[in-house]
Order: structure tokens, then sequence, then C-alpha cells
């Protein structure tokens, strides 16, 4: 009895022994595997920022293969890591910013770091906090008093298009990257713009070279309270050049708020250049820079939701006493008869029989919309749905407001124009 019960214990020991050594054994594994994946961790992390340093060093070099914006001037030009200026002292901002979208700006995810600060590559020394408020410690220390004198930090180079970088992003809250603009149009169309663009580089994977610049000149008021006289400009410019596709475009905007969409603002870069006093891409081949920089065909520009969008009417392309779809927005219910003109580039004719036209702009982008109620439609010596669509035609009649947007009610057909039956 003694004999089995020692020999059960001997088993039981060995057992425990195999066991334990076999635990050994796989946390020894495990220990293995985990220090081979801090290596590649490590080894992973040095791959990206070899990426990220040789990607900055590709921006330089493109930038200075396409060529820095020049008036004929002695510039120093100051190249941050991804993107290049001119600083105006006098202005205390940028004559102009230089940068690159890339296609990765689609995936990447830094977010925005609000680190503004000096920029300590200015040798003058460039705006500074106290240009744009006055920011004070709250009496119990909890945090802090803001007092801002009435305009936003207008980024040049927007963040967002660094996203694929945490080190540049940061380098793009330097103050020598920021104007002083109105909320209204900082937060709106200006950033639709700068959204605008990146839906094009979404769309076309496509790489564009982008020169911002606030127009600078004589005159200019200050930031009344801004400690080193910064100027507040009146417009800015935006142009971007697809080298790829070969095209190119610009846009003038002012600094205010603005009702008018995005693309009413566009414009060839030539006219850009006039105003400015700049060759904005000098290092472009003459033939290729005359080709896309005296053009644009905003169609191809157009983001996805806006494709069978089209431009509205130019002023020469109007008849006399007419306005085009953008500006009947500045003419809602001023209680006036007004003659809109435009391209229905959508019309629908709802379940209950009402036409809905818009002008220019399909929904849910639409400047300016026509309705004939179903007890009008009787009026007509045609089908509007079917006649009008796609046709440059003009509608006559109060402009009102609805959903915000200018709108016409048409009674009957003599209040519809087709645009090629006006005499010359």
């Amino acid at each position: 009895m003694h004999k089995l019960i020692l020999s059960f214990i001997l088993c039981q020991s060995a057992s425990f022994t195999f066991s334990q050594n076999k635990t050994e054994v796989i946390e020894k594994q495990l220990n293995k595997i985990s220090i081979k994946i801090d290596s590649l961790d490590l080894l992973k992390k040095n791959l990206y920022a070899t990426k990220e340093n040789l990607k900055f060093d590709w921006i330089k070099e493109k930038s200075i293969e396409v060529g820095f914006p020049n008036n004929g001037k002695k510039e120093k030009i100051v190249m941050h890591l991804s993107y290049s200026l001119s600083y105006n002292e006098e202005h205390e901002q940028a004559n102009w910013v230089m940068h690159i979208i890339t296609p990765d700006v689609i995936t990447g995810n830094t977010t925005r770091t609000n680190d503004f600060r000096e920029d300590p590559m200015i040798e003058t020394g460039s705006s500074t906090e106290k240009d744009f408020m006055l920011k004070t410690i709250k009496s119990d220390s909890s945090g802090y008093n803001y007092d801002g004198f009435g305009f936003d930090r207008g980024h040049l180079a927007p963040s967002a298009d660094f996203r694929w970088s945490q080190r540049a992003l940061s380098e793009s809250y330097y103050y020598s990257n920021m104007s002083p603009q109105l909320g209204d149009f900082n937060r709106d169309k200006w950033a639709d713009l700068e959204d605008w663009l990146r839906a094009y580089v979404e769309a076309n994977k496509a790489y564009l070279y982008v020169v911002t610049a606030p127009i600078l000149k004589e005159g200019l008021p200050k930031i009344e309270r801004s400690v080193n006289g910064v100027s507040i400009p009146e417009f800015y410019i935006k142009t971007a050049v697809d080298l790829v596709n070969k095209q190119a475009i610009a846009f003038i905007m002012p600094n205010q708020k603005i009702s008018l969409p995005v693309e009413s603002f566009a414009v060839s870069i030539d006219s850009v250049e006039k105003i400015l006093g700049y060759d904005l891409y000098a290092g472009l081949i003459d033939s290729l820079e005359n080709r896309i920089e005296k053009s644009f065909d905003l169609k191809l520009w157009l983001p996805k939701n806006q494709k069978g969008d089209v431009a509205a009417l130019e002023k020469d392309q109007l008849p006399k006493k007419t306005i085009n779809s953008y500006d009947a927005a500045l003419h809602i219910n001023d209680k006036k008869r007004q003659t809109v003109c435009g391209t229905a580039v959508s019309i629908k004719k709802s379940d209950k029989g009402h036409v809905f036209i818009n002008l220019d702009k399909k929904f849910p982008n639409q400047v300016f919309s026509v309705t004939i109620f179903s007890s009008n439609t009787s009026n007509f010596s045609y089908q509007p749905e079917i006649y009008l669509k796609d046709k440059k035609v003009c509608f006559t009649g109060e402009i009102k407001e609805h959903n915000e947007l200018p709108s016409m009610i048409i009674e009957n057909e003599k209040a519809v124009k087709l645009l090629i039956d006006f005499e010359e």
C-alpha cells in the first residue's frame, strides 16, 4: 500500500516538473516574440520617419522645380518642412505661401494642434498672438480669458492639407502663415474652397501645387490693437496647378461674408498674376505655363456631387437688364421684378404636378430655384419639365427667399424666355 502511494506521488511530481518545464518554454517563446514585435515596431517607426523626411525633401525639390512666385525683386524665401513663403514686414504677413496637396491627405488622420506661435525663421520677427488677441490667466488659474480683436487667424496654407504629418501640420500654425480674416469668411467660403481643392485631389489622386496670397497694397487698414500693425487684406487669392492633367485654376475672394458658391470666384491664373505682379509658377516651361495659366475649364474641377453643374452666365453673355443665378441672392425680397438667366441643369415634376427648376447648380448645391405650381402648368403651351431641360433660359418675377436661397414662382409662359430668343 505504501509503495502504491509513493509511486503515485512520484508520478505526480514528474508530471508537475514536466508541466513546469513546458510553461517555462512557452514563456521564453512569448518573450522572444514580444522582443521581435518591439523590434519590428521600432523598425516601422524608423521607416515612417525616413519616409516622412524623404517626402519633405521631395516637396522642397518639387517646389523649386515648379518655381516660387517671382516679382522681379529680391525676396527671401523661407522654406519650412512642407511649405515655403515670402514675408512682408510692412504688412506683417506673407506675400505668398506655396505648398503641395498630396493624395495621402485623404488617409491622413493627424488632427489640429492649435499650437500657434511665432515663426523662428522670420529674421525680422513674424506677427504674434498679441496681434490678434489678448490672453490673460483667469483669477482662479483655471484657464485663460480671451479678448479677440475681431479677426480669425486665417491659415494661408490650411492645416488640414498637412494631416499626413504631425510635424508638417504643427508648422502650419506659425504666425507667418496667418492672415486676419473675418470669421464669416474664414469659417465659411474660404474653408469651402480648401475642401473643394482636397476633393479634387481625392477624386483625381492628383498632386496640386498651390499658391495662396493676400492682396497687399498701400493704405490697407490695420488691426486696431495689433502690436505689430498687421494689415487687413480686402481680398485673397488661391491658385492650383495639376501638372499631370495639365490644368490650372485660380480664385479671388473678398474678405467678407459670402453667399455665392466657391466656383463663382474662379478665374484664370493669368488674371491673378496681373493683380499680384508675380509670375506665380516661374519654373514651369513657358509653353506649358502659357497654356494652363490663360484659361480654365470649371467642369474639370467640380467635386463629384457637382458633376453636371455649370458656371453661371458671364456678364457679357447676359441680355441687357438681366442678372445671372449667382447675383439673384443680392435681390432677395427687394420687391422688384428681376430677370434671372441661367442653364436649367435640373428639373423635377412632383407627384402633385408641381415643377421645380434649378439654374446652373443642382440640389443640394442649388443657387437659384424656380417653382411652377400644378395649377399654373396649364398656362404653358409646352411641358416645362421637358422643354426647358438643359436650355439657357430667363425667368422674370420677384425674387423671394426659400430655405435661405433665392427663388421665384412663375405663373405663366410670358415670364419665361429662352436666351436665344432675346434680340441683340
